[in-house]
């Protein structure tokens, strides 16, 4: 009788269907994860450092009924996952993409916001080739090797946000094929999803997202 009374927004929730899983990283970690929706594009999704994995709840529901399988992660040091260093929080993105792929995704694409900004970017650089195939950047911390992420990327934050100086440089020092998404207001990274800017935001990763899925059906 209680899903009668549910609200539209809790039974999309349902719908995508959040499971909590966990799996070991290179270093002998442990992350828990988020799983939301099903299909073999997954995507990944790597907060910052004021937020947690059950932040990404109302953007993993929207990509999920877009089609993806969502994997919402906590990084070592956050909820139940540990591992090393925090400098090696990238591998915690690498063992999320790899779980990804051993459940059925053909591809996988990584959002990281601030601090999983700079983690996921890390990720692609220091992954084996084919580890991660797109890459959206929201607000990144500064990434040791901008120069050597190559695969597509899509760069996003905010005009008068206090990073974007620093974003603008990693931007241009980063190769081809790259976007960079400069929106209105001055919020950081996860914090741009409170605002007016949640749509235009959205909308962008969807079209950057579907992109990739072009070339492959």
């Amino acid at each position: 009788m209680f899903r009668l009374i549910l609200g539209v927004s809790a039974m999309a929730a349902l719908f995508a269907g959040s499971e909590e899983v966990s799996f070991p990283t290179a270093d002998g970690g442990m992350v828990y994860a988020d799983m939301y929706g099903a299909g073999d594009r997954g995507v990944v999704l790597a907060h910052g450092m004021k937020f947690d994995k059950a932040s990404w709840r109302e953007q993993a529901v929207q990509l999920a009924s877009a089609g993806f399988r969502v994997a919402a992660i906590d990084f070592r040091g956050y909820g139940k996952s540990h591992g090393g260093p925090r400098e090696d929080m990238y591998l915690d993105v690498l063992a999320a993409a790899k779980y990804l792929r051993e459940h059925g995704a053909k591809s996988v694409a990584v959002i990281g916001a601030s601090m999983g900004g700079g983690a996921s970017a890390n990720a692609a650089v220091k992954g084996a080739p084919g580890s991660i195939d797109r890459l959206i950047l929201l607000a990144p911390v500064p990434i040791e090797n901008p120069e050597r992420i190559s695969v597509p990327k899509l760069y996003a934050t905010a005009q008068g946000d206090p990073i974007t100086p620093q974003v603008k440089e990693q931007f241009a020092k980063a190769p081809e094929p790259k976007e960079i998404l400069l929106l209105d207001g001055s919020a950081h990274a996860q914090f741009l999803f409170t605002t007016d800017q949640n749509e235009p935001l959205m909308k962008a990763i969807l079209r950057f997202l579907a992109a990739a899925s072009a070339g492959h059906h």
